[in-house]
C-alpha cells in the first residue's frame, strides 16, 4: 500500500504505518525504542492536550490528541512484536470495562443520577480489581501521578469510608496544626522533619481544596500564572524606575508588588 496516495487516513492506517516505522526496513529510531524510552514522551503529548483543552484551541487540541494515539500505538505494536497484546486487545479491554461499569446503560441497573452512578462505578472497580478494603482501593492509586492530584484521589478514597471531616472548618484547623508543626521542625533545624511536615502542610491544603471543590492542580496552576503577571509587572515598573532588582531590598520589591496588586485589584 502506498500511503502517500491516500487523501485520508483512519485508525486502521496509524496502526499500520506504526508497524512498518518499527519493522526492519522502517524507521532505525523507531525500531530502538521501548517503553520505558518513550515514557517521559508520553507524559509531555498528554501535558500538551491538557494544554490545548485549557487554551480551547480545537485544531491543538485535534493534533495534540493525535501524539497521545501515536504513543498508544507505539506501545501497543512493542507488545505485538513479542506476541503479548496487540492494538485490538487494548480497545478489546477498554471496551469490555465500560460494558461492566456502566450497567445502568448496557444491563438492568437503576441510576438516574451522577452520584449513583460514581457509586456504582467504584463498587464495580473494587469488585473486578478483587479490592476487598478500602486500603488496597488507596494503594491503587498510581505512584506515577502528580502528588497533588494522587493525594486528592487518596482522601476521596478514605472519605468513602467515613474517614474525613465533618466540614471545611476541621480541614483549615488541621492545615494550621501542621503549619505549626513545620514552624517547630525549622526551630529545630531538624531537615528530616521538616521534609516530612512540609509533605503534611501540602497534603492538607489539598484536603481544604477538596472540601471546597476546587482543583488543586487547576489553583496551584492559575496561582503560579498570577505570579508570573505580578512579577513582570514588578520588573517592568522597577525597570521605568531606574531601580536594578538584584541589589534593590527586599522591601523596596515587597512596595513594588503591593503596587501592582493594588493597581490589578
Amino acid at each position: 500500500m502506498d500511503f502517500k496516495e491516500k487523501e485520508s487516513y483512519n485508525f486502521d492506517d496509524l496502526v499500520e504505518i506504526v508497524k512498518i516505522l518499527r519493522s526492519p526496513g522502517g524507521c532505525p529510531w523507531d525500531r530502538e525504542q521501548t517503553h520505558k524510552s518513550i515514557r517521559s514522551n508520553f507524559i509531555e503529548e498528554t501535558y500538551e492536550a491538557i494544554e490545548a483543552i485549557d487554551t480551547d484551541d480545537l485544531n491543538l487540541l485535534k493534533e495534540e490528541l493525535g501524539d497521545v494515539l501515536l504513543q498508544v500505538a507505539l506501545h501497543s505494536e512493542m507488545e505485538s512484536e513479542k506476541g503479548t497484546f496487540n492494538i485490538n486487545d487494548v480497545c478489546d479491554g477498554i471496551c469490555k470495562k465500560l460494558i461492566i461499569r456502566h450497567p445502568h446503560v448496557f444491563g438492568n441497573v437503576e441510576a438516574d443520577n451522577t452520584e449513583t452512578v460514581l457509586k456504582n462505578w467504584d463498587a464495580i472497580k473494587m469488585q473486578t480489581k478483587s479490592q476487598k478494603t478500602q486500603t488496597q482501593a488507596i494503594l491503587s492509586v498510581s505512584r506515577a501521578l502528580p502528588s497533588l492530584m494522587r493525594s486528592a484521589k487518596i482522601q476521596q478514597k478514605a472519605a468513602k469510608v467515613g474517614f474525613d471531616w465533618e466540614n471545611v472548618d476541621g480541614a483549615l484547623d488541621k492545615l494550621f496544626e501542621e503549619c505549626n508543626e513545620l514552624r517547630n521542625a525549622i526551630k529545630n533545624n531538624d531537615a528530616d522533619n521538616q521534609r516530612e511536615e512540609l509533605g503534611d502542610v501540602l497534603f492538607s491544603v489539598v484536603n481544604v481544596s477538596r472540601f471546597l471543590k476546587i482543583d488543586s492542580e487547576h489553583a496551584l496552576y492559575d496561582a503560579c500564572d498570577k505570579f508570573t503577571d505580578r512579577f513582570s509587572s514588578v520588573e517592568k515598573l522597577a525597570n521605568e524606575r531606574g531601580i536594578d532588582m538584584k541589589t534593590a531590598p527586599l522591601s523596596l520589591l515587597d512596595s513594588l508588588w503591593d503596587e501592582v496588586k493594588n493597581k490589578q485589584n
